[in-house]
């Protein structure tokens, strides 16, 4: 490693004199810009409407347009198509007659106010959890044949949110950009290379020592990521790890580099992704047609004033449950938690007040990199940081722009749009005093699966497909962890987040297998008001190969190279994990075989909060699997 930094560090001395002009437009591309704010600009917007009773939180402008209008104009083709492959699949195994009218009825209705609304959240766990999840939203997706031959297909179509972290927010993160592709296309780029802007994840090449044994290769690759973020620096903002992580997350998730082969990854033609921002989503075909779900994307904060008491009774875990969430979107940045409850507009985050705005700043492989930035956890003291895995290139960007000793440099650093909010509700914001946030890997307190925006009232969200793929135990695979954290953190801002019953033990969870199969939690809640703003939640965790096979999805957070035939394998398995149900053996055969019935049940479960509204008692098939698949 020692190595590897003399000669970073020797190429980077040679090419801050001789820089190409691409990377110069990269640098230029990734500099924040600083510029007079749009009159009438407020950069402070309030999201708790109510100090006093039952907490009322309010959406932006701009969110609920967004999802009205896709209620309005896509979420009825949607659900009716969805309705027609569950009910050609129910046709083709004798279970039609067994669907109760209410699916139909609530699916086919083309009334907004009587779809379910649909949340989808995928998980932290590096590119395990971004593939894993990939295969997932693949087994929903109306493009795939096999999805609709299997009766899953066009869920996600229907979902009006999408949220992710870590390598989940790489995945959804990546989708949205790429202008909402089929899933294959996404993972590895069209069928014709260069055909589209987006050329696949590029996953061959590692994210950081992309040169794989070639060392000078890779030491030429990471001067040339920080070279491209000495524009940031210049302009006066803080340059952390997390700015290199990002300009490497952009090769791989971000669209502007081709992977064919070394020299177009390599290419020091092109600025590789630097340019595209969180807030330019908006512009895109899907996102101005409201075809895509609304992207949310989440990071933890580091907080000197942490309750530390509020750790997570879990190996690994750095941020107190009780330190605020925040969340980015196209159109916000802020958090719902009572101790800020404000968002400011992305496209403007960075700016000093509302009169001279900063744009720019909000980088896509940014807030990738923030999501998911948990190098902060080899900082346990400064010869640890030393000798890890990024202790020499933290060595090489402060070498190379120095800083102030106060920065931070295994976080991501964000000016604070909240300097000086109070909390509310009773509750202390934490970093009032404080300019810049620390933001770290949203799962870093134990809360790997983003299921916190789709549990914020406002968004009225019914029914969450929660996939839960991030490395609970020494096999890497899923035991329960997070979802029990997330109940456990709503519990805390019990007037703000409404959580269902869950195990409150991972030994439970491996009693009933509730990682081995897909589980509801809360569909035995009562139909009061407060359970009906209570979300069902669909759980589908990495917890165990499907169907007796040889298990391939259970790789290493730390994995950060994948050749393709790996990743085909492991969607593939994927495949089988999302469609098998519960599995029966089949007494003749002695073989584990798909449950037939799980499609029409996962209609059920998805319908089943709307049904609740409607007043009309669970009946037919939807009964038996709600009997079959609730946990209670």
């Amino acid at each position: 490693m020692l190595f590897l930094f003399q000669l970073a560090y020797s190429v980077l001395w040679v090419s801050l004199y001789g820089k190409t002009s691409a990377q110069l437009q990269a640098a230029a591309a990734d500099s924040p810009q600083f510029t007079a704010c749009p009159a009438g600009t407020n950069l402070i917007r309030p999201a708790s409407v109510s100090s006093s009773g039952p907490t009322q939180q309010s959406l932006s402008t701009f969110e609920s347009k967004y999802i009205s209008t896709r209620g309005t104009t896509v979420l009825p083709a949607a659900w009716a198509s969805y309705f027609n492959t569950v009910s050609s699949y129910s046709r083709a195994h004798g279970l039609s007659s067994q669907i109760p009218a209410y699916v139909s009825q609530i699916l086919t209705s083309h009334a907004p106010s009587v779809f379910p609304r649909l949340g989808v959240a995928a998980s932290g766990g590096g590119y395990r959890a971004a593939i894993f999840g990939a295969g997932v939203l693949d087994a929903l997706d109306s493009r795939n044949a096999t999805s609709n031959m299997a009766g899953l297909g066009g869920l996600l179509q229907s979902a009006s949110y999408i949220t992710g972290l870590s390598g989940g927010s790489w995945l959804i993160l990546s989708l949205s950009q790429a202008d909402f592709p089929p899933l294959p296309e996404l993972v590895f780029g069209p069928s014709q290379p260069g055909s589209k802007p987006f050329d696949g994840w590029n996953a061959q090449f590692d994210i950081t020592q992309a040169g794989g044994t070639n060392a000078s290769l890779t030491a030429a690759y990471i001067s040339t990521i920080i070279q491209e973020i000495v524009g940031k620096a210049k302009t006066g903002f803080p340059v952390t790890f997390a700015d290199v992580w990002a300009r490497a997350l952009s090769r791989h998730f971000v669209t502007g580099t081709r992977g064919d082969d070394i020299s177009t990854f390599f290419a020091t033609n092109v600025t590789h992704g630097a340019g595209v921002t969180l807030s330019g989503l908006t512009g895109l075909s899907t996102f101005k047609s409201h075809t895509q779900p609304f992207p949310i994307v989440l990071a933890d904060v580091l907080s000197s004033n942490g309750n530390k008491s509020n750790i997570f009774n879990e190996t690994g875990i750095f941020v107190p449950l009780s330190n605020t969430i925040y969340e980015f979107n196209p159109f916000e940045f802020g958090s719902f938690d009572p101790m800020v409850a404000a968002f400011t507009p992305t496209q403007f985050l960075g700016s000093p007040n509302n009169s001279i705005c900063v744009t720019n700043f909000d980088q896509l492989s940014f807030v990738e990199s923030a999501s998911s930035n948990l190098f902060n956890e080899f900082n346990t003291s400064a010869e640890a940081l030393q000798n890890s895995p990024i202790g020499p290139i933290i060595a090489l960007l402060n070498a190379s722009i120095p800083q102030s000793p106060a920065v931070e440099l295994d976080a991501a650093s964000v000016p604070n749009p909240f300097f000086g909010v109070p909390g509310t509700q009773g509750f202390v914001n934490l970093d009032a005093e404080e300019k810049f946030l620390k933001l770290v890997d949203g799962g870093e307190n134990g809360e790997i699966d983003p299921l916190q925006p789709l549990l914020v009232q406002a968004r009225e969200v019914d029914t969450i497909f929660a996939i839960d793929a991030p490395a609970d135990n020494a096999d890497n695979f899923a035991e329960g962890f997070s979802i029990i954290a997330s109940q456990q953190r709503a519990s805390l801002f019990p007037s703000v987040y409404s959580f269902p019953p869950v195990p409150t033990t991972v030994s439970e969870f491996a009693a009933r297998n509730l990682t081995k199969r897909p589980t509801f939690f809360g569909c035995n809640s009562s139909t009061s008001l407060h359970s009906l703003h209570t979300p069902l939640i669909i759980y589908i965790a990495n917890g165990a190969p499907p169907l007796g096979q040889e298990p391939l999805t259970n790789t290493a957070t730390m994995q950060t190279t994948y050749e393709p035939e790996q990743i085909r394998g492991m969607l593939n398995q994927v495949f089988d994990i999302a469609t098998q149900g519960i599995p029966h053996v089949n007494q003749r055969t002695g073989t584990l075989e798909k449950d037939a019935e799980w499609p029409v049940c996962l209609a059920c479960a998805v319908v089943d909060r709307a049904r609740a509204r409607l007043g009309v008692k669970r009946s037919g098939i939807c009964a038996s699997c709600l009997d079959r698949y609730c946990w209670s």
